[in-house]
């Protein structure tokens, strides 16, 4: 099939028009929220964020994943989301996965045009388990279910978990789409530069262990 693909693109037999439209179709643009909206996103690109500690790089990263999880339409309203799957490979051990339900909590009421922002800081048991606030909290639970199932979570404590994690990501992408009907279209990484000081103390340990 992908020689197919290949000779006909070598005959030169598709216009600039047909080129473009298989593109945009095949590889979308990703809309995100600022600051990432400034940068052209495709399937397949690889960005690096890079900053000090405090500069918001894993905030950033579950504001577009709370993008790609969103439905782009629910019960008539628009949410704007992919309504695809996120894989997070937390490498730093410290993801706050209050944070993001926090996050999507957020968005969904800022979309309902709700009132009741004060709740969503609120722990999640009582929030949603408040059968006097009426069916409108019950439609926010039943969507936000349904996004964080999108959201796949992995967690690496040292570089051979890492590695090991890679080397079956093919099939773990794969297992998850058949059970989600819906690709993986967010691979995030986060804290990669931390495992040189977690390799770094696990030998030093190993070394300090032999020793004795």
């Amino acid at each position: 099939m992908e020689e197919e693909v290949e000779e006909v693109w070598i005959e030169g037999e598709e216009s600039a028009k047909a080129m473009l439209e298989r593109v945009l179709r095949e590889r979308p643009l990703l809309l995100l929220l600022p600051p990432l909206h400034r940068v052209p996103l495709r399937f397949g690109n690889v960005v690096e964020l890079l900053g000090p500690s405090p500069s918001a790089k894993t905030h950033i990263l579950i504001q577009a994943a709370v993008s790609c999880i969103l439905p782009k339409e629910w019960n008539g309203v628009t949410y704007g989301g992919l309504e695809h799957l996120v894989m997070f490979i937390d490498l730093d051990c410290r993801f706050d996965v209050l944070r993001l339900s926090q996050s999507l909590r957020h968005r969904i009421m800022e979309a309902n045009g709700s009132r009741v922002g004060a709740m969503w800081e609120q722990k999640d048991a009582d929030f949603f388990n408040n059968s006097k606030e009426g069916p409108c909290i019950e439609y926010d639970k039943e969507l936000f279910d349904a996004c964080m199932r999108r959201f796949l979570y992995v967690r690496c404590y040292d570089s051979s978990e890492f590695l090991a994690t890679l080397k079956t990501l093919h099939y773990q992408l794969r297992k998850e789409r058949e059970k989600h009907g819906v690709d993986v279209h967010f691979l995030m990484i986060d804290s990669i530069g931390a495992f040189y000081w977690i390799d770094r103390a696990s030998t030093s340990l190993a070394v300090m262990g032999n020793n004795r």
